[in-house]
């Protein structure tokens, strides 16, 4: 707890005769209760208040018209921006658009881009200003690999082995960021919690085997939830490690679903219309070290547009902070 904080809670004592504090002792301890806890409930209310969103939301949008989306995302109340690629343009000419728009890059979410190095990567993310750098599953250059689906079936093709030699590369990669002057993470969809033979799942394989102190975590919730984890669960689990939060969610199945991509997985929905409890995850966010959040709903868009979308998702937020 901050000295000041201490300081006041004392100073508060003090106001207090021995009398009135048996008069009222219940309320008086509930008083001083909620000023020690001031911090957190106000850094819970400021993560709802102030979301950010993952750019992925808007891909379409912005690769028609990048300055008119970043303005109409600024519109509506977000101030931060978490990248998916670059749209086409250069790091230098996405960072202006960005700033022409009033909005900040403390996350940048690393795609796999043929003849372009992580260390490029790397330096993309800098010159957008990103803190993190934030990669999900590797997938190393591979020439039959040409498509959404051709990425796919790789990923569901995945083992058990090739997971563990996954989580060398994370801490590889992790090591890299940090001579970079950038911090990492590693986000989850919903095949990482599959589990296998020995009762491991790989969201398990991948955090038992990357460093803690290199390799953070960006919990994707809506994916979590969908795997079968509930994001409470992870967020007590990992606490102090996990920094980011990806605030998206599912229509309801009933049931866990590993597979990515296909029928089997269910449509992205506005926050709200889904079944996640999210009032209760950015309750318990701060102690879990979690600096930032970034709202991500993923196509296909049936009742809303994307940007329709984002400002229902930013609404719901400000409802429930």
């Amino acid at each position: 707890m901050p000295v000041e904080h201490d300081i006041q809670i004392g100073e508060l004592m003090s106001t207090m005769s021995r009398r009135m504090v048996l008069k009222n002792g219940s309320l008086a301890a509930a008083s001083i209760a909620l000023l020690a806890n001031a911090p957190k409930i106000l850094k819970a209310e400021s993560l709802a208040k102030s979301p950010g969103i993952q750019l992925y939301t808007v891909s379409k949008e912005l690769n028609e018209d990048m300055p008119g989306t970043l303005a109409k995302l600024s519109a509506i109340g977000y101030r931060t921006v978490e990248s998916a690629g670059l749209a086409g343009k250069s790091a230098a000419e996405f960072r202006k658009a960005l700033d022409g728009a009033g909005l900040k890059c403390p996350s940048s979410h690393l795609f796999p881009s043929p003849g372009k190095t992580t260390e490029q990567s790397f330096e993309d993310a800098k010159v957008l200003g990103s803190e993190y750098v934030v990669s999900s599953v590797v997938i190393n250059p591979n020439a039959g690999l040409k498509s959404v689906e051709d990425y796919i079936k790789y990923i569901n093709s995945l083992t058990e082995d090739d997971f563990k030699k996954m989580a060398a590369e994370l801490n590889a990669m992790a090591a890299k960021a940090k001579g970079m002057g950038l911090k990492f993470a590693y986000h989850n969809h919903n095949m990482e919690f599959k589990k296998w033979s020995d009762g491991k799942t790989t969201y398990d394989i991948l955090m038992e085997g990357t460093d803690p102190a290199l390799v953070k975590i960006e919990l994707d919730c809506g994916w979590a939830e969908l795997g079968g984890q509930p994001p409470l669960s992870l967020l007590k689990k990992y606490s102090g490690r996990v920094r980011m939060l990806h605030i998206k969610d599912f229509a309801a199945v009933g049931h866990p679903v590993f597979t990515v991509g296909g029928s089997s997985t269910p449509d992205c929905t506005e926050l709200g219309k889904g079944h996640i409890d999210y009032k209760a995850i950015l309750a318990a966010a701060p102690a879990a070290g979690v600096q930032y959040i970034f709202v991500e709903q993923e196509p296909p868009f049936v009742k809303f547009t994307a940007l329709e979308a984002a400002k229902v998702d930013f609404d719901y937020l400000q409802s429930i902070g």
